[in-house]
């Protein structure tokens, strides 16, 4: 009976292991479609607020939200806003083109994605540093004013 109650007990502990890596590894490179993504608490932050809370109705953002050299990212819009120079914006989808994830901060001018270390410039978005080995998408924005919209 103690066999039995080893292999039991081995069994159950290799399936429930097994379990959560397949539930971690669910939601790593999913599509927008299918909702999953990894979240980190500093993404989260990033993007919490719902369009047009923090600049007005209809507007992503307003432009003083946007750092000169850096920029924000828009978790639930899946955009992230750059200003590379002064006035001057851009704006690309925040989906790394690695593997999916959601890119996680802007700084040192490059937009990061935690999952594998990919860089974006903010310039234009192309790649500053690998594994990606394709730039972000650029979005259209409108700036009227101070208020940052998605076209």
């Amino acid at each position: 009976m103690t066999d039995t109650t080893r292999r039991a007990v081995m069994l159950g502990a290799g399936g429930a292991g097994m379990a959560a890596v397949l539930t971690a590894c669910a939601g790593y490179g999913g599509s927008a479609a299918d909702g999953a993504s990894p979240a980190s608490p500093a993404a989260s932050e990033a993007g919490a607020a719902p369009v047009g809370a923090e600049a007005g109705a209809g507007a992503l953002a307003k432009a003083a939200d946007i750092p000169q050299g850096g920029g924000k990212v828009f978790k639930d819009q899946k955009v992230v806003v750059t200003q590379p120079a002064a006035g001057q914006f851009k704006a690309f989808t925040s989906v790394c083109t690695h593997q999916g994830c959601d890119v996680e901060s802007v700084s040192g001018g490059t937009i990061n994605c935690p999952c594998h270390g990919s860089k974006f410039k903010i310039e234009d978005g192309s790649v500053a540093g690998g594994p990606a080995k394709k730039p972000l998408a650029e979005k259209a924005i409108k700036v009227e004013g101070d208020s940052i919209t998605l076209v």
